[in-house]
């Protein structure tokens, strides 16, 4: 095997090692406090709808990668080179939505009650699921491209204009199709993005605020006045540093191949592990920010410790 081949199938086997563990885990403990105590907070129904589509990029878009890295050739039909690609495109929008949607809520839960916040504190995090729910239907309406132009990778002559995926091939055939097919979610991302970067920056003004404030103050009171929304806005930041790492760098790859004619598939391999590692990485500080993901982290392995004792002495 070539170096390069096993390096790139190491890399995407690691974030499929990382990512699937990591996704599942976050879901199945908010679907066990939902389940335990009947009700979910705002914010965790935003991080469990993120881990769902971290774990369907992860295992729709990832676990081929790593396949075709390790040698396995022709894995996928036209038909399934259309859904794969489809459902990538949307799972890949919906993570850039949500972790937006995630800033902008705790952007809101810590901001003053003054009459336009007090509005927003009303309707917002009541409505979360509902705001996901519209986005996948946006995201769903932006990309029938995948559906018209991808086809498994054959004997078949591709236009220049042609992208070249894992197994598949998205054939845009003109120029029109292939910079619109482009620039749309480019302008997405911008309204999104800006959107993120704009509230992250409030809650860094208010988490400044929040220090000047305790400035003074004994120890005991600072530990009373950190509040559990202080603790997640400090979470919500690192998250969005995370997403602005990784998805502005694949963005940036992304327009970058617009002025490009058949992109060469290393290309796209890169973009695609950039997206990937955020669905990955990101479940790790999730878990290491909230308590409650804390905990269930220690439990399971109290419990492995207390197995591998029992054993032992058996």
């Amino acid at each position: 095997m070539e170096t390069g081949l096993l390096i790139k199938g190491i890399g995407f086997t690691i974030l499929v090692l990382i990512g699937i563990p990591g996704n599942l885990f976050i879901l199945i403990k908010f679907l066990h406090f939902r389940m335990k105590e009947q009700k979910l907070r705002p914010a965790n129904k935003i991080l469990m709808g993120l881990a769902f589509v971290n774990l369907i990029l992860v295992l729709n878009r990832v676990i081929p990668q790593a396949l075709e890295a390790l040698g396995i050739e022709n894995l996928l039909s036209d038909t399934e080179c259309k859904l794969v690609s489809f459902t990538y495109r949307v799972s890949r929008a919906m993570a850039i939505c949500i972790t937006s949607l995630l800033s902008c809520h705790q952007c809101i839960v810590i901001a003053p009650a003054n009459k336009l916040w007090t509005f927003l504190k009303q309707k917002v995090p009541s409505n979360v699921t509902m705001i996901i729910i519209v986005f996948f239907c946006l995201n769903v309406a932006l990309y029938p491209s995948r559906m018209i132009y991808c086809q498994a990778r054959g004997n078949v002559t591709v236009s220049l204009y042609t992208l070249h995926l894992v197994y598949c091939d998205c054939d845009f055939r003109n120029y029109t199709a292939y910079i619109l097919n482009g620039v749309f979610p480019v302008v997405r991302e911008i309204i999104v993005v800006g959107l993120m970067v704009l509230a992250s920056l409030y809650i860094v003004y208010m988490l400044l605020h929040h220090q000047q404030t305790m400035k003074g103050m004994r120890s005991s009171d600072k530990d009373n006045r950190k509040s559990v929304e202080y603790r997640a806005s400090r979470a919500v930041i690192f998250l969005v540093a995370l997403y602005v790492a990784l998805f502005g760098m694949d963005t940036s790859v992304w327009i970058y191949t617009l002025s490009l004619y058949n992109v060469s598939g290393d290309v796209n391999d890169a973009r695609v592990f950039l997206c990937a590692s955020y669905s990955a990485l990101s479940p790790i500080l999730v878990i290491a920010t909230n308590p409650k993901l804390r905990r269930g982290i220690h439990l399971c392995l109290e419990f492995n410790v207390k197995s591998k004792l029992g054993d032992s002495t058996s």
